[in-house]
C-alpha cells in the first residue's frame, strides 16, 4: 500500500489563474494527492472521478467541511444523499421537464435572445460578457426559477457571491459577509413571489416547490433556489464564451459548425474543454483504496472533472478545442445521483437558440486579440471578459 502523498506547494491562486498545467502534472505523477491549500485529496483521472460519483455509499455528498454550507447558510441538496437528496431534487424537477422546456421556456428564451442580440451594435468592439452572456443567463434563469422581476445585475451579483463563498476554501470572512447580505436579498425576493405563485400556478421551480402536495420546508426551498442561482447562471454564461473562444480561434471549426449547424457538438466540446463547474467534494464514509493508496474514513476527496475531461487515457489532445471530435461522454455535468438537473436546458439555450442566432446576425464576428481574453476560477471557471468585433 502506498502512502498518501501530500502537496504543500500548489497555491489557490495558481489554481484560480490556470489549473490545467497543474492537473496535467498530477495526472502523470500523483493522480491521488492531498493538496494542503484546499484541504482535500485531489483525484485527477477520469476513471477515479467517475467511480467516486457513481458510489455515493462510499463517497457521500455531505462534506462537513465545505464552505458551501456557510456561504448558503443552509444544508443544500448538493450536500445530501439518498432519499433526502432525491426528495429535494424532485421538488424542483417539474420546472426542468422536457415538456415545460419545449412548450414554455423555449419561447420565452427565444424572445430574450432576440431582444439582447438586436441591442448589440454592428461594427463595434463589444465585450460579450456584460453585453450578452451574463444578461442572457440571468434573465432566462430568473424566469425558470420564478423570480421574474429580479434584475440581471442582481441575479449575476447573487450568483457570483455564492460562487465565491462556495469556493472560499481559504475561509476568508469578508466573502462570507458578502454571502450574508446576498442571502437576505434573495430571501426577500422569494418571499415577494411565493403568494403570487400560490395564487397563479405556473411551471417555475419556486412555484413547483411551494404548491406541492407535500412541500419541502421553506428553508430548503430557499436554499435550493439559491443553488440554482449559484450554478445555473454561470454554466450557460461561461459555456457560451468558452464555445465562442474555441470557434473564433479556430476558423476552420467555426466554418464547419456554421455550415453544418453543428451547434450541439460545439456546445458539448466547449463544456468538456473548460468545465464551468470544475471540481466537486465527497466525504469518505469508510476506509477505501484508490490506485493503491489507502483513503481513510473521514477524509474528503475532490473529484476534478476539469482534469478528467483532459485525461490522456480518454481524450486525444484533450487540451485543444475540437468541435469535430468524435462524440464521447465527458464529466462536466457530473454523473450518478447528482447529475446536473439543468444540463438539457443549458444545452438548448445555447445550441438551439443563442449561438445560431448570434452567428446568423454577425456572420463575420471576430476576436481581434485572443490573448486578452482571461479565463479565471478554480471551483467555477470561465472567461471574465470577451471583447469581439461584431460585423
Amino acid at each position: 500500500m502506498t502512502t498518501l502523498p501530500v502537496d504543500t506547494q500548489i497555491a489557490l491562486a495558481d489554481l484560480v489563474r490556470d489549473p490545467y498545467p497543474i492537473y496535467k502534472r498530477l495526472r502523470a505523477s500523483h493522480p491521488v494527492i492531498k493538496v494542503k491549500s484546499v484541504g482535500r485529496i485531489m483525484l485527477t483521472k477520469a476513471e477515479d472521478t467517475k467511480w467516486v460519483k457513481d458510489n455515493p455509499d462510499i463517497f457521500s455528498s455531505d462534506d462537513p467541511n465545505t464552505p458551501m454550507r456557510r456561504a448558503f447558510l443552509a444544508h443544500t441538496l448538493m450536500r445530501k444523499d439518498g432519499a433526502e437528496h432525491m426528495r429535494e431534487r424532485m421538488a424542483m424537477a417539474p420546472a426542468y421537464s422536457s415538456k415545460n422546456i419545449s412548450n414554455y421556456w423555449m419561447p420565452i428564451y427565444e424572445k430574450i435572445a432576440d431582444d439582447l442580440i438586436a441591442g448589440l451594435p454592428t461594427g463595434e468592439t463589444v465585450d460579450l460578457f456584460p453585453a450578452l452572456a451574463g444578461p442572457f443567463a440571468a434573465r432566462c434563469l430568473a424566469q425558470l426559477l420564478g423570480l421574474p422581476d429580479a434584475s440581471d445585475d442582481d441575479m449575476q451579483r447573487w450568483s457570483q457571491t455564492l460562487i465565491d463563498g462556495a469556493g472560499n476554501f481559504g475561509w476568508n470572512p469578508a466573502l462570507f459577509e458578502d454571502c450574508d447580505r446576498a442571502n437576505a436579498e434573495m430571501d426577500a425576493c422569494m418571499d415577494r413571489f411565493i403568494p403570487q405563485h400560490k395564487a397563479t400556478p405556473n411551471p417555475s421551480a419556486l412555484c413547483a416547490m411551494v404548491t406541492a402536495d407535500d412541500p419541502i420546508p421553506l428553508s430548503q426551498i430557499r436554499a435550493n433556489i439559491k443553488i440554482a442561482i449559484g450554478g445555473g447562471l454561470n454554466e450557460p454564461r461561461d459555456a457560451l464564451l468558452t464555445i465562442l473562444y474555441g470557434l473564433l480561434t479556430n476558423p476552420d471549426q467555426r466554418d464547419h459548425v456554421v455550415k453544418e449547424g453543428a451547434w450541439g457538438a460545439a456546445f458539448d466540446e466547449g463544456v468538456r474543454w473548460v468545465a464551468p463547474i470544475q471540481v466537486s467534494s465527497r466525504l469518505v464514509t469508510r476506509d477505501t483504496e484508490i490506485r493503491g493508496i489507502m483513503i481513510a474514513k473521514g477524509e474528503t476527496v475532490m473529484t476534478v472533472q476539469a482534469s478528467a475531461n483532459h485525461d490522456e487515457d480518454v481524450w486525444r489532445d484533450g487540451h485543444l478545442y475540437d468541435a469535430r471530435r468524435d462524440k464521447h461522454s465527458h464529466q462536466s455535468f457530473g454523473n450518478g445521483p447528482h447529475f446536473c438537473l439543468g444540463k438539457h436546458i443549458a444545452r438548448r439555450m445555447l445550441a438551439d437558440i443563442l449561438l445560431p442566432r448570434l452567428f446568423d446576425r454577425f456572420r463575420n464576428m471576430s476576436l481581434p486579440d485572443p490573448s486578452i481574453v482571461r479565463f479565471r476560477g478554480f471551483g467555477f471557471r470561465g472567461a471574465v471578459s470577451f471583447p469581439v468585433i461584431l460585423k
